[in-house]
């Protein structure tokens, strides 16, 4: 793909659905950050003193509530001409300002996207009969969000949240069925990886990758994952098990973190022991969820990037040139920060895991 030769990644700020060009001015660094728990979070720092709008005075700047203020909606695209994304909308939730000695004064303005309404309601609420994409789409539906639950498991019979944040909660129910959250245009989101629609993407080590570092890691690896209870109704025992078929159904080729550890050093599996499932079909939806868990993090990437708008969570990355056992396709992105400072340095910081390695057999 051919780029233009002068092309500026700066980002442009709206506010309330119009564009603020004095932001884009002021700012000296911006930070959007997001993981597959939720919410994604804005940290922005302005030069917090110059000529006010209209006069030809000098003074504190976005401090009296005209432009920026607690509520008003906030939304952030970058990238260079046609390749810009809008990489956050979300509302103010923070205002800071601080004076050093010899410094211009900075503001920082603090944002989160609508989960933020998630994260400050705390209930107690008893659920009965049902999943956990229909708690999803119902506490959705609480904070006027439409709710998009896609996530197999188990009904249940009766959960309660106890004295919990709704994202508290919401991201504890996630765990159990391997689900991540996430809110786009109006819409939360409540779906297991497989069907998280993220684009592709390829990143070639000395290219678009600027840092890099791999690490294929044995230390949580298990060769199985067991979840033991007991089923009141039908008075016998809850024993179900996950192993290597759990995550060989994700992947096309190489070695699983489970398949290296018995090779290397034999049988080790682990035991569930903190939830207390009511039935088989709930200790097997858990079992498979932390074997899943940890087989998907055998392989850790942590990079850095030009600056790549279209990098967000749920991304598929191909990796080149980073080494025979890393090298290829599978990585999937579990957080990313896009970060820009003054002066035009545009950023993207990225994890990514991937449940195997290539190379020998």
């Amino acid at each position: 793909m051919t780029e233009a030769l002068l092309s500026s990644p700066a980002p442009v700020f709206e506010v309330d659905g119009e564009v603020k060009g004095e932001l884009a001015r002021d700012v000296f660094r911006l930070e959007v950050e997001e993981t597959t728990a939720g919410l994604r979070t804005l940290t922005a720092r302005f030069v917090g003193q110059g000529p006010r709008s209209g006069s030809p005075d000098e003074g504190l700047l976005l401090l009296d509530g005209r432009m920026i203020d607690f509520g008003k909606k906030l939304a952030v695209s970058i990238g260079p001409g046609t390749a810009a994304r809008t990489i956050f909308t979300g509302y103010v939730s923070g205002l800071e300002v601080s004076f050093r000695e010899g410094a211009v004064p900075e503001v920082v303005v603090f944002a989160e996207d609508d989960l933020m309404k998630l994260r400050l309601a705390r209930r107690v609420k008893t659920y009965k009969n049902v999943s956990d994409e229909d708690i999803a789409e119902d506490i959705a539906g609480e904070h006027g969000l439409v709710g998009w639950g896609d996530a197999d498991g188990p009904i249940y019979d009766v959960v309660q949240q106890w004295n919990q944040s709704d994202l508290a909660f919401l991201r504890d129910r996630a765990r159990k069925v391997r689900a991540e959250i996430w809110c786009q245009d109006g819409t939360l989101y409540f779906q297991t990886r497989d069907k998280r629609k993220g684009p592709e993407l390829t990143l070639v080590q000395g290219n678009q990758l600027l840092d890099v570092q791999l690490r294929a890691d044995l230390a949580h690896q298990r060769t199985g994952v067991t979840v033991s209870g007991y089923d009141a109704q039908a008075r016998d025992a809850i024993d179900e098990e996950a192993a290597d078929d759990v995550i060989d159904a994700e992947v096309t080729g190489g070695r699983t973190g489970p398949a290296v550890l018995r090779r290397a050093f034999g049988e080790f599996p682990s035991y569930r022991v903190r939830e207390a499932p009511l039935s088989g079909d709930e200790a097997g939806a858990w079992a498979d969820a932390e074997f899943l868990r940890r087989a998907r993090g055998f392989v850790a990437a942590v990079g850095v990037t030009r600056g790549s708008p279209d990098l967000v969570v749920g991304s598929r990355l191909t990796l080149d040139r980073v080494g025979e056992p890393f090298n290829g396709p599978g990585y999937y992105t579990t957080r990313v920060r896009h970060t820009y400072a003054s002066g035009g340095a545009y950023r993207t910081h990225f994890v990514a895991e991937r449940a195997t390695i290539g190379g020998r057999t």
